[in-house]
Order: C-alpha cells, then sequence, then structure tokens
C-alpha cells in the first residue's frame, strides 16, 4: 500500500488553528492506521511525508515547524512497540539528506539502523520526495554508469536505478483530501497497475475505521491485468 495523506493544512484551517498543527495531527493519525495495516497483514506501507515543493516552496515557519513533528515522532518510533514486536523495517526515501538539519538526519538514521534486520514488514517514508524528480534521476543515473554503451534502456534497468528501487509494485494507492489526481509523479513507475482509493475524508479524519474499509474495499476488487 501507498499513501497520499491530503488534507493536513485545510483541516487545521477547518478547525481554525495553524497549519503545523494540521501536520502534527496527521501524524499521529498514522501511528494510528499502521495499527490496522500490521492487524490485516499488510507487508509494506509507503507513506508520502513530503514533497520537495513541501520544503522549498512552503513558509519557513511552516517548514521549521513541520521538521519538528518529524524529530518528535520518529524519535517515538524507535523504540515504538508495535514497530519492534512487528518486526518493522523503516527505510526513508527522497532527498531528506540534502534538506534536512543534521540532528534530525541523525533521528532518521537511527531509526533505519535499529530495523534494518527486520523483514516481517516495511514502513517506507518518502521525504523531500517527488517523483517526476525520481525519474529523471533515474535516467541521469544510467546515463552517468553506462557513458553510452546501452543503446536501450530495459524496464529492468530503470527500476534498479529508482530511489524506491527496493519497493515492490503498489497493489493500492490510497489518496485522502478529496482530490482524486496525482501529484508530481508520485511513484509513476510502480503505481502504473495500482488500484487506486480516493476519499473525501482530509488526512487527520481518516481513521482506523476508513483504511479498514480502504483496505476491505481493494479485496473485493478483481484484478485482471489486461487479461
Amino acid at each position: 500500500m501507498a499513501i497520499i495523506p491530503d488534507g493536513n493544512r485545510r483541516w487545521a484551517r477547518k478547525y481554525g488553528l495553524r497549519p503545523w498543527e494540521g501536520h502534527e495531527e496527521g501524524a499521529k493519525n498514522l501511528e494510528r492506521v499502521l495499527k490496522v495495516n500490521l492487524d490485516l497483514g499488510v507487508k509494506h506501507v509507503t507513506f508520502w511525508g513530503s514533497s520537495m515543493d513541501n520544503m522549498q516552496k512552503r513558509p519557513w515557519r511552516e517548514k521549521k515547524a513541520l521538521l519538528e513533528v518529524y524529530r518528535r515522532h520518529f524519535l517515538k518510533l524507535l523504540d515504538d512497540k508495535d514497530i519492534h514486536d512487528n518486526e518493522v523495517q523503516i527505510n526513508i526515501i527522497g532527498r531528506w539528506e540534502e534538506q534536512f538539519p543534521e540532528a534530525l538526519k541523525k533521528i532518521l538514521h537511527k531509526c533505519i539502523n535499529k530495523t534494518k534486520k527486520y523483514k516481517k514488514h516495511f514502513l517506507s517514508f518518502l521525504l523531500a520526495y517527488s517523483g517526476d524528480d525520481e525519474m529523471v534521476e533515474a535516467a541521469n543515473k544510467i546515463i552517468g554508469k553506462f557513458k553510452g554503451r546501452v543503446k536501450r534502456i530495459t524496464a529492468r534497468m530503470l527500476k534498479e536505478h529508482l530511489m524506491t528501487r527496493d519497493l515492490p509494485p503498489v497493489d493500492l494507492l490510497v489518496r485522502t483530501g478529496g482530490e482524486p489526481h496525482n501529484s508530481t509523479g508520485f511513484m509513476m513507475w510502480d503505481t502504473a497497475n495500482a488500484q487506486l482509493f480516493f476519499s473525501e475524508v482530509l488526512w487527520p479524519d481518516f481513521d482506523e475505521k476508513k483504511m479498514r474499509e480502504a483496505i476491505l474495499d481493494f479485496e473485493r476488487r478483481g484484478r485482471r491485468y489486461g487479461k
């Protein structure tokens, strides 16, 4: 499963709060809905925490507050009982190492290193991530690596050079917030055959019941893959 958690700032405006209070509530909601995924046996969950535009174009105060939300919640993940009891490997993908402060990067690396031996479940965060950037970067890596010696790029070659190369194809893409579209080519390679679930509910209100409904809806669908 991949999740585009849209609606944090709109949720904050709805309740007369500051934008980063919506991000805080969204982070708390993720902790709740992850338990549903574990209970229902979802092996891979990929969560889009922030885009490159989020980190580059949002007001400075909001970006600072968002980084603080990351700091607190990743510190909690370090010793989270559900993470360790269920052997959840944490991965972080994107340009976060280029854009985040050193103190936060150390916490994120601790989460990665502390869970890297777990293989039962996988929780991947996309931070400072853009799907368009990912695809362009993959093409440039191939050009740089083979220096004109390759006449044809294969699907396998492209996948091997993506930031998300270690993730499997997405079965179910969930987007909240009432705007049924993709954004900046989100995981464009691995969502090509995904089932889509769009919800009008803003992410902080997309609770355990809503997540369960999305997963059960997916289980009822037939997947034909062109047959």
